[in-house]
């Protein structure tokens, strides 16, 4: 809940439409009474409440930088899929993204020693299937 003063609290949930693969902040003005929420842009019904993203001490620019000094990828052994899948959960967490049950997925995978190459071929390169957030600003009711 966002904190406005005066000791009033503004309740915005974030939900996740499955539909179209979105996320849309929410005003819920009464929790006890709420209605059945539909996405603003596909107009799906169950949507997934998700846990809202949070501010952290540290700059983009400085996680950044973190990741491209070469030490980042210190005990990186290309031909190891558990050390890519090390590297992948590194990154995630440097960056403050949550990965998404598909890169969930290739991590343990990767981890259990499957071949990369295959799994990207199989699982499709560049196509992630993850949620977008929405980035109109609306508030939603």
């Amino acid at each position: 809940m966002k904190n406005m003063g005066q000791g009033d609290k503004m309740p915005i949930y974030e939900y996740a439409c499955p539909g179209c693969r979105k996320i849309f902040s929410f005003l819920v003005r009464n929790p006890a009474k709420r209605t059945k929420l539909c996405c603003p842009q596909c107009g799906g019904s169950g949507l997934k409440k998700i846990y809202s993203s949070f501010a952290t001490v540290h700059s983009e620019e400085s996680r950044l930088e973190k990741m491209a000094d070469p030490s980042f990828f210190s005990g990186l052994d290309e031909k190891d899929p558990r050390s890519l899948a090390r590297l992948m959960r590194k990154m995630a967490s440097e960056t403050g993204e949550e990965m998404d049950d598909e890169m969930r997925e290739v991590c343990e995978r990767l981890e259990a020693g499957e071949d990369p190459e295959k799994l990207e071929a199989m699982m499709g390169a560049g196509d992630s299937g993850g949620y977008r957030r929405d980035t109109s600003g609306t508030l939603y009711e």
